[in-house]
C-alpha cells in the first residue's frame, strides 16, 4: 500500500497536463504556432489517433478502442504500484508518470474525441509529431523503467 503514494505524482502530471492543454486550447486557434526557441514552437493541433497519429483516419472507432485501452492500462498500472515492493521507488516513480499521462490522454478522449497537442519540436522543415505534457511524462516513465531494468539488483 505504500507504493500508492506515488499516484500523487500521476494527479500532478494529469492537472499539468489538464491545464496546459486547456490554455492552449482557450489562448490559441487551432493550427496556430508560437515561437519559444530555434527548434521550439506551441503548435495547436488536434490528434484523434494515438502516437504519432496512428489511426487518426479510421473512421471514429479508435476513440473507443484508445479509451478502452488506456483505462485497461491505467488498472493494471494501479494494480502493480499497489503491490510493488518498497525498495522499486524508480521502478514506481515511473509507472506513475506513465500512469498520469495515460489518464491526461483518456480525460481529452472522454470529453472531446480527440487529444491535444501542442509541443513542437522541429529542425528547419523536418517536425516531429506535436505532443503535449502526458505524452512527455509517458515517455520520461518508459525511460526510467529501462534504465532501471538495466541496473544491477542486490541479490
Amino acid at each position: 500500500m505504500p507504493m500508492l503514494i506515488w499516484l500523487l505524482l500521476s494527479l500532478v502530471v494529469i492537472v499539468l497536463d489538464q491545464l496546459s492543454k486547456y490554455w492552449v486550447d482557450h489562448a490559441m486557434q487551432l493550427y496556430q504556432s508560437i515561437e519559444l526557441l530555434p527548434g521550439l514552437q506551441l503548435t495547436y493541433v488536434r490528434n484523434t489517433g494515438a502516437a504519432f497519429s496512428f489511426l487518426s483516419q479510421a473512421g471514429g472507432w479508435q476513440r473507443w478502442f484508445f479509451i478502452g485501452l488506456g483505462i485497461s492500462a491505467s488498472g493494471l498500472i494501479g494494480w502493480w504500484l499497489y503491490r510493488l515492493e518498497r525498495c522499486r521507488q524508480i521502478e514506481a516513480m515511473s509507472w506513475a508518470l506513465v500512469l498520469g499521462g495515460a489518464l491526461g490522454n483518456v480525460i481529452d478522449r472522454v470529453l472531446y474525441g480527440y487529444v491535444i497537442d501542442f509541443l513542437d519540436v522541429y529542425y528547419q522543415d523536418w517536425h516531429w509529431p506535436a505532443f503535449n505534457v502526458a505524452d512527455s511524462a509517458i515517455s520520461l516513465g518508459v525511460v526510467l523503467l529501462l534504465i532501471d531494468s538495466l541496473r544491477p539488483r542486490p541479490a
